[in-house]
C-alpha cells in the first residue's frame, strides 16, 4: 500500500553536487571581495591626499580650503569606480549560462 519513494539510506550522506566546484567559486568570490575591499579603502584616500597635494594645490597653484573641495571631489568618482567595477565583476563571475545540463 505504502507507494511513496524510499530514499536510499546512504543518498543522506552523499554530498550534495557540484560541492568541489562550489568551494573554488567561493574561494573565487572571498578573494574578488578582498581585493575590492582592499582598492575601495587605499584608492580614494590615497587619491584625495595625492591629487590634493601635488595636482591641485602643487600644479594649480590652488588655495588649501579649494583643494580640500577639489579632491573630495575626485575620491568620490574613484569609489564610483571601484562601486562599477566590483558590479561589473560580480555580475560576470556567475555560473557559465547554457554550459551543460543543471537538474
Amino acid at each position: 500500500m505504502d507507494s511513496s519513494v524510499r530514499a536510499s539510506p546512504d543518498a543522506s550522506a552523499e554530498p550534495a553536487p557540484y560541492t568541489r566546484g562550489n568551494e573554488s567559486s567561493l574561494m573565487a568570490a572571498l578573494k574578488t571581495l578582498l581585493f575590492f575591499t582592499i582598492l575601495m579603502v587605499t584608492l580614494p584616500i590615497g587619491l584625495y591626499f595625492t591629487s590634493k597635494t601635488y595636482v591641485f594645490e602643487g600644479s594649480m597653484k590652488m588655495s588649501s580650503s579649494d583643494s580640500y573641495f577639489y579632491a573630495a571631489i575626485v575620491a568620490v568618482l574613484a569609489v564610483h569606480v571601484v562601486l562599477a567595477l566590483f558590479v561589473y565583476v560580480a555580475w560576470n563571475e556567475g555560473p557559465p549560462k547554457g554550459k551543460g545540463k543543471y537538474d
